[in-house]
């Protein structure tokens, strides 16, 4: 099948792209990387009365260190984030990590970060590290812009707190403390190659004399999810296999997975358990090795 009828603009100005989205905000989609939206618009799951092309828009595509965050533009494509470099100590590590998870490369290449977000697939390799690391979102509208965090921004599957005429402009992610050993990891549980994933966990763990002084944890399922519980009984503890397994049985009990053709909602929790577990002890061994220091 083919797109239903569609208008068309491409501004070269944010605000020509907010004024344009708010003539029909209700029937109007943003065109960044158009990974998702294109595909739904050729089976007609999506029907906007009109695109608003932001790909000419200057100065969205920019990504910046701005005090102790990473500012990445709304037109930053997924590949820009596949060397370590793209950011500072353990923050670049974990995204490099989590970037060569996503679908594959020609999708890579156009699609965005901000894209993922504004999405809010509830099995998104970004959403789950936004939420991870409680990312700030920068929404732009006709009142002008406003930043709110991922634990305020993601509602459930596909739904955020982003209004019709709003459109992400940005993502700040916080870099990851240097005076500690840091350890990243991603661990992703898919049934191939290309599938979604059935499971997946980001992690930063922060280690402080032998103990883990703090932890992040972000996990997919039927909404993007921060496993809070599984952070505080970590926090203070040895690392020992014993706190790493509980710690991801806390979080399997706290996902929220959803049944599927080829995996049913106790499979996706216990695989979720096991993720977490793997990608704790991942992270802890970056951070043990000497890599784990910025």
């Amino acid at each position: 099948m083919k797109p239903a009828p569609f208008d068309y603009v491409a501004p070269a100005e944010l605000s020509e792209a907010v004024s344009a989205l708010a003539e029909r905000p209700e029937t109007s989609r943003v065109l960044a990387g158009g990974q998702s939206l294109l595909l739904l618009m050729n089976f007609r799951l999506e029907r906007p009365t009109l695109l608003v092309d932001v790909n000419g828009v200057g100065a969205l595509d920019t990504i910046t260190v701005t005090g102790d965050a990473l500012r990445v533009g709304a037109l930053a494509r997924h590949r820009a984030f596949e060397t370590p470099a793209v950011a500072p100590g353990a923050l670049g590590r974990l995204l490099s990590r989590v970037s060569p998870f996503i679908a594959h490369p020609p999708v890579r290449v156009r699609g965005t970060m901000a894209g993922s977000l504004a999405w809010a697939h509830p099995q998104s390799e970004w959403c789950a590290t936004a939420a991870a690391l409680d990312a700030v979102i920068e929404l732009t509208g006709p009142s002008g812009s406003r930043a709110v965090t991922a634990s305020d921004y993601f509602l459930g599957a596909f739904r955020t707190v982003r209004q019709p005429d709003e459109i992400v402009t940005s993502v700040e992610l916080p870099l990851l403390p240097e005076s500690d050993a840091v350890g990243v990891a991603f661990v992703e549980q898919h049934r191939t190659h290309l599938s979604f994933a059935q499971a997946a966990a980001v992690v930063a763990l922060v280690l402080r004399d032998g103990a883990i002084a703090g932890a992040r944890i972000g996990m997919t399922g039927a909404a993007v999810r921060r496993a809070r519980e599984a952070e505080d009984w970590l926090a203070g503890r040895e690392p020992e296999p014993a706190v790493l397994a509980r710690a991801g049985e806390l979080a399997a009990a706290a996902a929220d997975p959803y049944q599927e053709l080829h995996a049913g909602v106790e499979y996706k929790r216990h695989a979720t358990g096991v993720v977490v577990r793997r990608a704790l002890t991942e992270a802890l061994r970056d951070a043990q090795d000497g890599r784990g220091r910025a």
